[in-house]
């Protein structure tokens, strides 16, 4: 079998309950995402899959270089932010390999489309690690319509040239997601040219706009985080917008006859936001609760995933990763090892499952956590917490002084896994949009 085409779709801020192939509930128009609920039913559901991190770049780090992400001094801010244009420390380093370069290197066509939020050009970029093309923003979050930042500069780009184009964000990146597949078709009638596209939409991200919300965009734009707006009615349209866009995507491959063979990953950088559905988890964006990063996997690729499989192997995000590389056939660079594990045998059958221990940390609320088999480690504001998360989702039962030498020993394994990671810079900054002033916490 030829090598397959790779689609990496990463939504960004969706919540682990916000699709219907995850429990989400129909919204006043109908279902809010059918065509990923079709991607589920005839490919791969994993209901353990989690991100690198709770929150966006820190995650993209991982994802790009199948690493953790805690190895890279631009991964430590929580999110980088649009200050950080013009530093040469806060980025992806144009040296370090990456999934792309390797696949690039290996003889795929490479492009991002949508969402880079690694660091800004002329140091850091996506066409400077391993894209060929990239179009899309560079910062966190744009607004929907005039595609500025948080500072209100315009950040839409065609390489590293600044790019207008009008139109709803969402649809933008849908279209030329569906243009790349059309021109990759041509080209592999000519030659042997698998693909790599990155899709990272920034939807359901803030600032809350549907398609019909262009009238909207003037008043939001001094302050992307809508902190006043938006609601789960809008909410729902977003991520309804994006599945459009994704059924436009698997169109195209079908019409070209290269659906059976392309590799299509869809996840979410973080758990949701303030208007997602993560039930039955609890926390969110920026927690190391369950709502915080147990998102949504799914794997579709007819010419090996069998239709209608559900796995509960614990994942990551760099697992995916390692996954697209061994998929293609290519090694990782030999002095930086993979810190991902490629999930190629569940795929292949979704009853196979391997032990696989995850860890997370954040600056923020000085937050730990170790998933291993059924038990949870976790410590947020100097509280240690022991879950046992098949009987407990929603992490409300502690069964730290019920089971002391499993909290002890699971606490160690953190700790000498920490070890192992460069510690935290006195200067990485955590970058809250809003606090309890603006909203009842959880």
């Amino acid at each position: 079998m030829a090598r397959p085409n790779i689609i990496f779709i990463v939504a960004d801020d969706l919540g682990y309950a916000d699709l219907g192939c995850y429990g989400g509930r129909d919204a006043a128009f109908g279902p809010v995402s059918p065509v990923l609920d079709g991607l589920a039913a005839n490919g791969l559901k994993l209901t353990q899959g989690y991100a690198n991190s709770p929150v966006c770049s820190p995650t993209r780090f991982g994802m790009i270089t199948g690493r953790y992400q805690y190895r890279l001094r631009g991964a430590a801010e929580e999110p980088i932010n649009s200050r950080s244009r013009g530093s040469t420390t806060l980025g992806l380093p144009t040296d370090h390999p990456t999934l792309p370069s390797l696949l690039k290197a290996s003889g795929y066509q490479t492009a991002l489309i949508g969402k880079w939020h690694l660091g800004y050009p002329p140091t850091f970029g996506p066409l400077r690690s391993g894209y060929d093309e990239f179009f899309g923003p560079m910062s966190g979050g744009v607004d929907y319509f005039t595609h500025c930042d948080s500072t209100g500069r315009h950040d839409l780009w065609f390489g590293e040239e600044d790019k207008v184009e009008e139109g709803y964000l969402t649809d933008i990146l849908s279209k030329r997601a569906v243009d790349y597949v059309e021109r990759m078709a041509e080209l592999q009638k000519k030659e042997e040219a698998p693909f790599f596209l990155s899709l990272h939409y920034t939807a359901p991200h803030w600032p809350w706009e549907t398609r019909d919300d262009a009238a909207k965009a003037p008043n939001i734009k001094d302050n992307l985080f809508d902190l006043a707006g938006g609601n789960i009615h809008v909410y729902r349209r977003m991520i309804h917008h994006m599945d459009e866009g994704i059924g436009w995507i698997m169109d195209a491959l079908k019409k070209h006859g290269m659906a059976d063979n392309t590799l299509v990953v869809f996840t979410s950088d973080n758990g949701g936001e303030r208007f997602s559905d993560n039930w039955p988890l609890v926390g969110g964006k920026m927690d190391l609760t369950e709502g915080g990063i147990r998102v949504p996997w799914i794997a579709h690729w007819p010419a090996v995933i069998a239709k209608g499989g559900e796995s509960t192997q614990l994942c990551m995000t760099m697992d995916w990763s390692a996954t697209m590389l061994d998929a293609a056939g290519v090694a990782a660079h030999p002095d930086y090892p993979l810190d991902g594990v490629s999930l190629m045998p569940v795929l292949k059958d979704a009853s196979k499952s391997f032990r696989r221990p995850l860890h997370w940390r954040m600056n923020h609320r000085g937050q730990e956590a170790l998933r291993d088999g059924d038990w949870k480690y976790l410590k947020v504001d100097g509280n240690e917490y022991l879950f046992n998360i098949p009987g407990d989702e929603r992490e409300r039962a502690n069964l730290a002084k019920k089971e002391p030498e499993r909290l002890a020993a699971m606490r160690a394994d953190w700790q000498a896994w920490n070890a192992t990671m460069p510690a935290i810079p006195e200067d990485a900054t955590v970058s809250l949009g809003y606090s309890v002033k603006d909203m009842p916490q959880r």
